[in-house]
């Protein structure tokens, strides 16, 4: 695979009046490895949430009623790397470039995985479980999240500002192929892991090996990066344009090369100082893609299928069995998205998901509230996790990576997945609580937001299908 990446990034032989779709894809490849270290780094932590308690003492004995509180922090904390990351996404775009930026987030996966993997390290002996050890695992695991929340802005944004206009959809659809995938290979990772063994060698060293695996992809995605080029709308923004006409001509052949520069340079014209230099209206629209995209329930659905399967009636292994059938589901359909963005159009499956999230939901609610438990309770949950997976899954990246205008695009990302991660912590944080209270109007709730998305996008959110970036700055001038 890695001789693969290679060979598409350095090669040479292209037509020069359509561009090299070889080279492309490889690039594609490439930045998509940090949408698969974003999922791989959020779930590895799965594997090893028991072992953690018991290697750092996180129990009534040591820490009392704050315990299960410190436990919840712990495995969460990666959580406030996201947000801090996301924020900060649009500085170091613009001031570092797009692809130094993916290559500081390869460096903080890579320093994460060796520093949560072995968090003794330098000041510590091994096997010490004490306070200090527990704030460095901390850090490491912030580290990594700065890490998740850097490269789920500029993965898409990498994407976007080097995809041709008719093939952009497919391709930034890719990313949210690459984070599910991460973290399908992540389960089956830590369960060879653990298979067979006893569970005190995994609390000993087992959970060490689950965290220092995030080292390997890391590793690559920080090498494969060497071989990609700086996308030609950062370099004409900086004054780079003979370098940005080189890779425009590589990827869109000589020709149509010219004229996309010439677009740029009309569009870098543009006020660039002020986010709001396009209107308020472009920045709500990134904003609330985002927040519809975790207010409609996903990561309930996602971090808790376990625990939503077993309290629905089925035992524990059924409940992993029917999670791990989830998890290929959503691949399945996650690939329906990738080849029919570009086709259909964002909006349609946008409003279809939502349709179908919707049917999802409330047949869940009212199945829950009528104890009815079973496999029709199976069916629509894959029937709503299926309808995010071709819809608002991979389409939402794509919208928020190509619908801001070029001048702003560093900075408005980094807002959108901001309140992406903050809606994430706050749907994710309340669902034990609704939970308590009661399934049926939880399920219902989410129901209620699918159908608020489908009339969000119906009224306000523009198809750009087939628009080039730099018809966004014609489109929010208007």
């Amino acid at each position: 695979m890695l001789a693969i990446y290679c060979l598409a990034l350095t090669t040479n032989i292209m037509n020069t009046e359509k561009g090299s779709k070889l080279y492309i894809f490889g690039i594609t490849l490439v930045a998509t490895l940090g949408g698969l270290l974003f999922g791989y780094d959020t779930a590895v932590i799965s594997g090893a949430v028991d072992s953690l308690k018991t290697v750092f003492h996180l129990n009534e004995a040591t820490f009392g009623s704050m315990a299960t509180t410190y436990h919840g922090a712990t495995v969460a904390s990666a959580l406030i790397g996201c947000i801090i990351g996301s924020a900060v996404s649009g500085i170091f775009a613009e001031k570092l470039g797009r692809k130094n930026s993916l290559l500081l987030a390869a460096i903080m996966f890579f320093l994460s995985a060796c520093g949560a993997a072995y968090p003794e390290f330098f000041f510590f002996l091994k096997g010490d479980g004490s306070v200090p050890v527990l704030i460095a695992f901390n850090i490491y695991r912030v580290i990594g999240g700065i890490g998740v929340g850097l490269a789920s802005a500029i993965c898409p944004m990498y994407i976007a500002e080097i995809a041709p206009a008719e093939i952009r959809g497919k391709l930034v659809s890719w990313n949210q192929f690459a984070i599910i995938f991460g973290m399908l290979i992540v389960y089956f990772v830590n369960y060879f892991i653990t298979k067979g063994q006893p569970q005190q060698w995994i609390d000993a060293e087992g959970w060490r090996y689950m965290f220092a695996s995030n080292a390997v992809p890391a590793a690559i995605f920080g090498i494969l990066l060497f071989f990609v080029p700086e996308t030609p709308r950062h370099l004409a923004l900086i004054g780079r344009e003979e370098k940005a006409l080189h890779i425009l001509a590589k990827i869109n052949g000589s020709n149509r090369a010219k004229e996309i520069l010439k677009e740029i340079k009309d569009s870098a014209h543009e006020k660039v100082e002020k986010v709001l230099a396009y209107g308020w209206k472009v920045l709500v629209i990134g904003i609330l893609l985002s927040v519809f995209q975790q207010a409609v329930g996903i990561n309930v659905v996602l971090y808790y299928a376990p625990t939503i399967f077993k309290g629905l009636g089925f035992g524990n292994d059924a409940a992993m069995y029917q999670t791990v059938i989830m998890g290929f589901i959503n691949i399945i359909f996650t690939l329906v998205a990738i080849f029919t963005v570009d086709k259909f159009g964002r909006k349609p499956l946008l409003i279809i998901g939502s349709v179908g999230m919707a049917i999802g939901m409330f047949a869940i609610g009212l199945l829950a509230h009528m104890q009815i438990i079973g496999v029709s309770t199976l069916v629509f949950i894959v029937i709503y996790s299926a309808s995010f997976m071709m819809s608002w899954g991979p389409i939402c990246w794509v919208l928020i990576s190509e619908i801001f205008p070029n001048t702003i695009r560093g900075k408005a990302i980094a807002i959108a997945v901001a309140a992406q991660w903050i809606s994430n912590f706050i749907v994710s944080a309340s669902f034990p609580a609704l939970q308590a209270v009661s399934m049926t109007f939880t399920y219902w709730l989410y129901g209620v937001m699918s159908i608020l998305s489908a009339i969000f996008v119906w009224k306000m959110v523009p198809e750009t299908k087939g628009k080039t970036l730099e018809d966004m700055n014609k489109l929010w001038r208007k």
